[in-house]
């Protein structure tokens, strides 16, 4: 997955590359040099370099001279459309790409590059039927094979068609070699939840183990079918599954401590989960085992033990919801004149996290109190994670 940063750039760069790189520039001039018409080149590279500098405007207003002068270059009809698409004037790109396209002098190269503009202008107004068609049309094309399956996968992705989504990610990953693992096992995990809704839990569970084939790291695939397991009442297995969990990604074993204690409390095993908490603890799985473990310690014997397991444990890892419960073991033993005192404290403690976002998308920023396993500012697969820290996990 590409940096913010990287990713920017790619997009930013990705028309001037299609529209005038090196190579294309070079050939133009040479051309017109041969046919002894007057070079374009400085106005040409003025245009990149307002690009290159974010000036859009003049830009546009370079590459539409040289339209009007030069209306035989393709080269200049693709840079203009990817401006105009840029700025979000996408009938405009619509149109020049059209025009690009019906040329009958283009070349195979040019005219897989006008349709695959065309195509992209198509996605961007929202005309999926019709950039669907372009991009099966373009996969027949070489050298846009790769990346024409790849924004196959972003619509079926986007039409919530996952059995094509995963389809086309294999066809992408074969064609291109860029790693869709994490994707495909969530396509699964999503075939999976509509099935389990269905009523079809045995094809779902099935749909899980796909996503582990494809990803083996898929926290998410782990946690349904351990949910699915346990639905059928099926609790080794589905304790196995969520046990599974710590291995894959540490960052998500608070997802699942609640759902093992309901199922180790159903085989009355909880010494079992006490034995499980303690290593969760020692190897600092963050705060949840910690005061799940300081609740069963209340409940066994008694507030003050809880609260010195909590002290103890705590100490280098400090917790706001850590603090918060031994303020609220404390208040139920102490006498009247320290009582006021402590609940003004935990009101400043529940304040403090209160309406506190606990997840962040590692990609884009994206803050919320709910886990997505697609975020839903940047459409990045499993970027989120439960903030850690005083007030976190």
């Amino acid at each position: 997955m590409l940096p913010e940063l990287t990713l920017n750039m790619v997009w930013f760069l990705l028309p001037v590359a299609a529209a005038s790189g090196w190579l294309a520039a070079r050939r133009l001039y040479n051309n017109k040099a041969s046919a002894g018409r007057p070079l374009m080149a400085p106005e040409y590279f003025k245009g990149l370099s307002y690009l290159l500098n974010e000036q859009q405007d003049k830009a546009i207003e370079v590459f539409t001279r040289l339209l009007d002068l030069e209306s035989d270059t393709a080269e200049i009809h693709l840079a203009l459309g990817n401006l105009f698409r840029r700025r979000g004037e996408v009938s405009r790109a619509i149109q020049i790409h059209q025009n690009l396209a019906a040329w009958p002098s283009l070349d195979d190269e040019q005219r897989s590059a006008a349709l695959f503009e065309l195509a992209l202008d198509y996605l961007r107004s929202g005309l999926l039927d019709r950039a669907e068609s372009m991009f099966h049309e373009l996969t027949h094309a070489g050298s846009y094979r790769g990346r024409a399956l790849g924004k196959l996968v972003d619509i079926y992705q986007q039409e919530k068609d996952w059995d094509k989504a995963i389809a086309y990610a294999l066809e992408s990953h074969a064609a291109s070699g860029v790693d869709m693992s994490t994707r495909i096992a969530q396509f699964y995990c999503e075939r999976a939840e509509n099935e389990a809704v269905a009523g079809d839990i045995r094809t779902a569970i099935q749909s899980t183990k796909h996503a582990l084939a494809a990803d083996p790291n898929c926290v998410r695939a782990s946690m349904l079918e351990a949910e699915l397991r346990k639905r059928s009442g099926r609790l080794g297995k589905a304790i196995k599954a969520y046990k599974r969990v710590e291995q894959q990604d540490p960052d998500f074993v608070h997802e699942v401590i609640y759902p093992l204690q309901e199922c180790y409390r159903e085989l009355d095993r909880l010494d079992a989960f006490v034995d499980y908490l303690e290593r969760l603890s020692q190897r600092r799985r963050g705060v949840t085992p910690v005061l799940v473990l300081a609740e069963l310690l209340a409940q066994r014997s008694g507030r003050r033990q809880a609260i010195d397991y909590l002290n103890n444990t705590l100490r280098d890892t400090p917790s706001l919801r850590g603090l918060s419960r031994m303020i609220h073991y404390a208040l139920e033993e102490a006498d009247d004149g320290a009582r006021d005192d402590l609940m003004l404290l935990k009101a400043f403690t529940d304040r403090l996290l209160d309406g506190r976002a606990l997840y962040k998308c590692r990609h884009c920023g994206f803050s919320g109190r709910s886990l997505h396993w697609q975020c839903p500012g940047c459409r990045y697969w499993v970027t989120m994670r439960r903030i850690r820290g005083i007030g976190g996990e």
